[in-house]
């Protein structure tokens, strides 16, 4: 029961399918989520990372349920979210926001930026016209935007100012889940610094808990406390954000931590580089068995056949891999 109570969202073998037409032959299905499953706890920031195209964004959009998940279930507070429409979706959803990646096509154009804020508090009837302003100053000052600029129009400001206005849309109604879609990757590097140190205050003032989706390790490191790597539309490791940096598992994982830059020039030259040749295979063929097995140094006949499941190897520690853990062997 008390697990039950420390799981704000759990996500329970979801996946998201794209049909692609196609003049030429047969249509296809593109699978851009394949079966994913994980659990989320009040205030926990969950990152997950991945190569472009590995279907991080389109994971972020079906929990949100922008897009309608094909299979599985989503558990909102012990509720079946994947059941619910029309007022009573509405009412989760205000619970449940988006920061999205552009900073640029996320806000309209033609809305002063007060009115961009203050629309989630109109469009869910939670104040008066009176508490509205109040709550869309505070909030702008909070996201270190001068309320007196609420007259001006998004193209106005800078594109990290305009990421600014979006994280105080998406926190105006106190929502206790954000995900965070890419958030900074169209930020100059500086930027980027000032919006992630700004969403860790903003998680602690107000407790939310955060799915925040990136390619780039280094931000996942600093925002993270949990890590979830992505390839080609499943999860290949799971992992608390020291263990998983310390020691990854995954062969694609090291990969990715190969290619991160490390400051200390002798850790640097001791560090056991992984190079992983080739490039991702596309989502509408993706390979049989293991579908990072084309490009992997532990490749065996087994990873060409079939594809190894999620196995925990130690204390919140899973990993996919048949030349790793419980899978060894089996």
């Amino acid at each position: 029961m008390n697990d039950r109570l420390n799981i704000l969202l759990a996500v329970d073998n979801i996946s998201k399918n794209f049909p692609i037409k196609s003049e030429r032959g047969p249509d296809r299905i593109l699978k851009a989520v394949d079966g994913i499953s994980f659990n989320v706890a009040p205030g926990e920031v969950i990152g997950i990372v991945g190569e472009s195209g590995c279907g991080k964004s389109t994971l972020g959009k079906t929990i949100i349920r922008i897009y309608e998940p094909d299979d599985g279930h989503l558990q909102w507070k012990g509720e079946d979210l994947t059941q619910f429409k029309g007022e009573q979706l509405k009412k989760i959803r205000k619970n449940m926001q988006m920061i999205f990646q552009d900073p640029y096509s996320s806000l309209n154009p033609r809305k002063k930026i007060r009115d961009i804020i203050g629309q989630p508090m109109r469009v869910h009837r939670v104040c008066s016209p009176d508490e509205i302003t109040e709550r869309t100053d505070a909030m702008m000052r909070e996201v270190g935007i001068n309320p007196l600029y609420g007259r001006r129009y998004p193209h106005q400001f800078s594109g990290g100012q305009r990421q600014r206005i979006g994280i105080a849309r998406a926190l105006v109604l106190n929502p206790d889940f954000v995900v965070c879609d890419e958030a900074v990757s169209a930020l100059d590097v500086s930027v980027q610094a000032q919006i992630l140190n700004l969403l860790l205050d903003l998680e602690d003032r107000y407790g939310f808990a955060n799915l925040f989706i990136s390619h780039d390790l280094s931000v996942v490191e600093f925002i993270a406390k949990r890590i979830l790597v992505m390839y080609l539309g499943r999860i290949v490791e799971k992992a608390p954000k020291i263990e998983l940096m310390s020691e990854p598992l995954h062969p694609y994982t090291r990969a990715l931590l190969a290619a991160f830059p490390n400051a200390d020039p002798a850790a640097a030259r001791s560090q056991k580089k992984q190079i992983v040749v080739g490039d991702v295979p596309s989502p509408l063929n993706p390979p049989t068995g293991c579908h990072f097995h084309p490009r992997c140094p532990l490749v065996s006949d087994k990873c060409r056949e079939i594809y190894p499941p999620l196995v925990e190897v130690a204390p919140g520690r899973e990993v996919a891999c048949w030349e790793i853990g419980g899978n060894a062997g089996s």
